[in-house]
C-alpha cells in the first residue's frame, strides 16, 4: 500500500497527504471502476481502488457491471445501470468495446484497472487540469447540503450524486473467482442526475450516508463528458 502510495507524483502527495474534511471536502479527482465479481482479471483492480479510497482528494467509485454474469456467477453488486453508464462512456469516448477491469478517471482518461503507473500518470494528467466548478459538501444540523458555484465562467452540465459502501466481502461461490473470499471497496448501491446546472449557484439537499458509508457529488459536462468538480462525503 505505501509503495502504491509514494509512486504518486510529488505534487499530488502534497495534496493526498492532507487531513481529512468531512464537512469540506477539497476538490477531487473522480475515479470509476468497472468490475465484477466474476471477472478473473479484476481483483488486482479492486485493491488499486481500495488504496484510492483512502485519499481525501480521490473519489473512488466502484461500478459492478453484470455483463459477466453468464459465466457462472451472478454479481451480487451488478446492476443494469453501471453496465449502460460504461457503455455510455464507450460511445462518448468512440471505443468499440468495453471490458473489465476499467477505470475512467474525471470522465475523461480510460486506463486497465490494475495497471498501477497507468492510473497513477491519468490522475496527474487531471490534475494538470482546472476545476470548472467549486463544489462543497456542509453539514448543518445533521443534513448535508452540496454547493455548486462557477469557476472560469462556469459550463453547463449534468448534477450527480451517488451513495456507496465503504467496504464489503464477498464469498465467490462459482465462475472464474471461485472459491474466493474478495473485498470491495466504496461500492456504489444508487447513482442518479439530481439536475443539469447552468454555471451559476445553486444549494442542493443531499442525501446522509449511514456509518460505513459515504455519498459522492459532482458536476459533470455532457452527461458522460468531462468531470468539472467532486467532492465525498464519508462516515
Amino acid at each position: 500500500m505505501k509503495q502504491f502510495a509514494l509512486a504518486f507524483c510529488a505534487s499530488a502527495l502534497l495534496v493526498l497527504a492532507a487531513a481529512p474534511k468531512p464537512a469540506e471536502a477539497e476538490p477531487a479527482v473522480v475515479v470509476e471502476l468497472f468490475t465484477s465479481q466474476g471477472c478473473y482479471s479484476c481483483p488486482p483492480a479492486d485493491e488499486v481502488l481500495g488504496t484510492l479510497a483512502k485519499y481525501d482528494d480521490i473519489v473512488a467509485l466502484s461500478l459492478h457491471v453484470d455483463y459477466w454474469d453468464y459465466l457462472g456467477w451472478r454479481d451480487t453488486f451488478a446492476q443494469k445501470a453501471f453496465t449502460k453508464r460504461q457503455f455510455e462512456y464507450r460511445n462518448y469516448m468512440g471505443e468499440r468495446v468495453v471490458y473489465t477491469p476499467q477505470m475512467i478517471v474525471q470522465g475523461v482518461n480510460r486506463v486497465t484497472g490494475q495497471h498501477k503507473m497507468s492510473v497513477k500518470d491519468a490522475i496527474a494528467k487531471v490534475r494538470a487540469t482546472q476545476d470548472r466548478a467549486k463544489l462543497e459538501i456542509v453539514e448543518i444540523g445533521g443534513a448535508l447540503k452540496g454547493r455548486i458555484s462557477p469557476v472560469n465562467g462556469g459550463a453547463k452540465a449534468a448534477v450527480y450524486v451517488a451513495k456507496y459502501t465503504r467496504s464489503a466481502i464477498v464469498e465467490i461461490a462459482r465462475g472464474e473467482n471461485a472459491g474466493k473470499t474478495l473485498t470491495y471497496h466504496n461500492v456504489v448501491y444508487m447513482m442518479t442526475p439530481l439536475s443539469d446546472w447552468r454555471g451559476d449557484m445553486v444549494e442542493y439537499d443531499l442525501p446522509s450516508p449511514n456509518p460505513g458509508e459515504g455519498i459522492a457529488f459532482w458536476v459533470q459536462g455532457d452527461r458522460f463528458g468531462p468531470i468539472l468538480a467532486a467532492a465525498k462525503f464519508e462516515r
